[in-house]
């Protein structure tokens, strides 16, 4: 699987929406879990702003590797973000998309330097 690196120095990011279970399987209530580690994943809207422009991605992250409040509006560091191209075909129908996956979310808050309890 191609993974595009993103760079987000000058970039500012804040939560849009927190951070919500990401299901495999909806209709059947499946979690989505990191293959390597087996940790729940959950997604993040991110508010992504640069050169002035702004856009709201939603990025994948293990749970264990949330650190912080991420209230939304609170600004936020993402470490290792990439871009995934995706293309799949369902009932005949092609789409097509990027998805984007970090390795960590962290709160820029005060006092958010402590890891999220178990």
């Amino acid at each position: 699987m191609r993974q595009i690196p993103v760079d987000t120095n000058g970039a500012t990011l804040m939560v849009a929406q927190p951070p919500q279970t990401k299901m495999r399987d909806k209709r059947n209530g499946v979690i989505a879990t990191d293959r390597d580690t087996g940790h729940t994943l959950v997604t993040v809207d991110v508010l992504f702003v640069m050169n002035g422009n702004a856009e709201v991605i939603t990025v994948t992250v293990a749970e264990p590797d949330i650190s912080g409040e991420l209230a939304m509006g609170s600004s936020i560091a993402v470490t290792g973000l990439v871009a995934v191209p995706w293309e799949n075909e369902f009932n005949g129908q092609k789409r097509h998309g990027i998805s984007f996956r970090a390795v960590a979310v962290t709160s820029l808050a005060a006092g958010a330097s402590k890891p999220k309890a178990a």
